[in-house]
């Protein structure tokens, strides 16, 4: 289903971007359309399900005003600031595996928001792994010839699976 409103184009997808099903597409980001934003955020999904920072990096704006809310992160601003807890969380004991699916995009003229949800799991070093389920939204912008990610929300609507995540994944 697709609906346009106002130059938007709002349409429920078949995007599903997990851990054996996304690619390092930066490469193609350069492409203004539509196509080359859902290749910067099937690159944002490689490089969280396989630890890789510069693929990260390079994908994210570097904008003092990017921001990322998450449940481990809480608010942070600037690319540099969201690189730094990714190489936290990379560098750390507990492995993330997301598929991001369920998803809703709106796609404007060098706008483009993705929402659904990430399902999947977290594995502590001690090999327990956890299922984890986020509902999320990703906003991109093209600028300079790429799409860069600009914005992040993530929630987890369980209390206490909120606090179980975050305690893995911090260390407390």
């Amino acid at each position: 289903m697709s609906i346009g409103v106002d130059g938007i184009v709002i349409e429920k997808t078949g995007i599903s971007f997990g851990p054996s099903s996304s690619r390092n597409r930066l490469s193609e980001t350069g492409d203004p359309s539509g196509e080359g934003a859902e290749a910067a955020l099937e690159t944002f999904y490689y490089s969280l399900n396989n630890r890789d920072l510069d693929t990260l990096r390079a994908d994210w704006s570097a904008h003092p005003l990017a921001q990322l809310n998450n449940p481990v992160g809480g608010i942070l601003r600037g690319g540099d600031a969201i690189s730094d807890l990714y190489a936290k969380i990379f560098s750390g004991s507990v492995t993330v595996q997301v598929t991001f699916g369920d998803v809703v995009a709106y796609l404007g003229d060098r706008h483009a928001v993705f929402a659904g949800r990430e399902i999947g799991s977290y594995t502590t070093a001690d090999g327990i792994e956890t299922p984890l389920e986020i509902r999320t939204s990703r906003y991109f912008r093209y600028e300079e010839g790429h799409w860069r990610q600009y914005h992040h929300h993530g929630s987890i609507d369980d209390p206490d699976a909120l606090r179980a995540y975050q305690r893995a994944i911090r260390g407390s």
